[in-house]
């Protein structure tokens, strides 16, 4: 069932989605790895487009964004986004050379259905930038707000299940995540703590959405008590020097 704005997935970027694009910047690093993935193609479908965000400027895309709120924060300079679904593409079987999809299977109503779809309609590899279930509690966020992370673990679909969907040859690649990572998912704060104390960092990551407001506030509490004593610090001060971070992030790419 889609909500008023549009948005198709179980988050509701009506609500959580107007400022995204400032908080949720393509990190260079990842989109290399997402350019590399796709090889030589030359034509891509981009599914759950959100505000655009890696999105290769020198190939032909079309991107696919059900959301009003992620539609309207587009660049100028792209092209405007199909209202569709991922499990539901309005394109014939092999219209597309390559299908991307960033940070958005865990949201979808029909994982098989969707990814189903990003196969019958791309003829190349299939690329999705996900974030691997079993890893993300490893973070030390974790010590705050488990109720976050456990709806983050909860929802990123097993990487067994993404690559026993698309068939084909999967390649899954670990991303390391840089210190000043633009793209304001969780982890990317690995060592700028500070980043959860800012309303707009979080509802610009999805599951806190999910969480009792009481109860992400007093996580925020927590973790404001913990920075202003220094107990962060004397735990995990080295994170703030350290030039990358290996969490749970992974490009997964399938080739027929």
């Amino acid at each position: 069932m889609r909500r008023p704005d549009g948005s198709a997935g179980d988050a509701d970027y009506g609500q959580i989605g107007g400022g995204y694009r400032s908080y949720r910047e393509p990190e260079p690093r990842f989109a290399a790895a997402i350019e590399s993935a796709l090889g030589a193609a030359r034509t891509v479908i981009n599914i759950g487009a959100g505000a655009g965000s890696y999105e290769p400027i020198d190939r032909d895309v079309t991107a696919v964004e059900p959301s009003v709120a992620m539609r309207e924060q587009r660049p100028a300079d792209r092209p405007p986004a199909v209202d569709a679904v991922a499990e539901d593409l309005p394109f014939a079987d092999d219209s597309f050379d390559a299908a991307m999809t960033t940070f958005s299977v865990h949201q979808w109503s029909d994982l098989e259905g969707g990814l189903a779809e990003m196969r019958r309609v791309a003829t190349g590899p299939v690329v999705i930038l996900t974030c691997d279930p079993v890893l993300v509690h490893d973070f030390w966020l974790n010590d705050y707000a488990p109720a976050v992370l456990d709806t983050e673990a909860r929802r990123y679909p097993p990487l067994a299940r993404i690559a026993g969907a698309l068939g084909g040859t999967t390649e899954i690649t670990p991303l390391p995540i840089p210190l000043r990572c633009r793209d304001g998912f969780s982890e990317a704060y690995y060592g700028r703590p500070e980043a959860f104390l800012d309303p707009g960092a979080r509802l610009a990551n999805s599951a806190w959405s999910f969480v009792a407001p009481d109860l992400a506030q007093a996580s925020v509490e927590a973790l404001r008590a913990d920075l202003a004593d220094g107990s962060w610090d004397r735990r995990h001060g080295q994170l703030r020097s350290q030039d990358q971070y290996q969490g749970s992030l992974v490009l997964i790419t399938a080739t027929p």
